[in-house]
């Protein structure tokens, strides 16, 4: 039997932390998403020991202001991609609102953190974003560039070529290739 599934990545990750840290004994709350307090004092070997396995798990404690920042900046973002309905304004609007700084500051500490732009990194969300909407193979072209705010789905076959190097369509006979290829073994 065969199941198409649709992924949360964030509700995954945030289930995934808490395992982790109850399976560490470790009294904590969680303040938002990638941000958690511990309620008690960590030994350096504890906190090494923590950080090990987090990081076994894809995870990794960020200790650097700007790169939290810049973490909390692309959580804002990816939430904003993933929900696009919610958004009424443009994304500089929304992040400053969300973040409450300018938006030239949050522009200039993402590119100085990541070296690209804010622009990119919407664009680069948007089109994985896109490709799990190919995968579940539950909406046409047209319904994903609508889903995404893109104006036509033109639009979003330039950026998507640009980025993947196919276009939505090759990247759509991919999939069902490997669908028809996976059904037939």
């Amino acid at each position: 039997m065969k199941l198409n599934l649709k992924f949360d990545l964030n509700t995954i990750a945030k289930i995934h932390l808490n395992h982790l840290l109850k399976e560490s004994n470790l009294n904590y709350k969680s303040i938002g998403f990638g941000e958690i307090e511990i309620l008690e004092a960590l030994s350096e070997e504890k906190i090494v020991e923590l950080s090990a396995k987090l990081l076994e798990n894809g995870i990794e404690i960020v200790e650097n202001q700007k790169s939290v920042f810049v973490q909390k900046i692309k959580d804002a973002i990816i939430e904003m991609v993933q929900n696009p309905d919610d958004i009424t304004v443009k994304s500089s609007v929304y992040l400053s609102e969300k973040l409450n700084y300018n938006y030239s500051y949050i522009s200039n500490i993402f590119s100085e953190v990541t070296y690209t732009s804010i622009e990119n990194f919407i664009i680069l969300q948007k089109i994985e974003l896109a490709k799990q909407l190919i995968i579940s193979n539950e909406l046409t072209l047209t319904e994903i560039a609508y889903n995404l705010n893109y104006s036509s789905v033109a639009h979003l076959s330039t950026q998507f070529k640009n980025t993947t190097g196919i276009t939505p369509s090759a990247f759509q006979r991919i999939v069902s290739k490997r669908k028809e290829l996976a059904s037939k073994k």
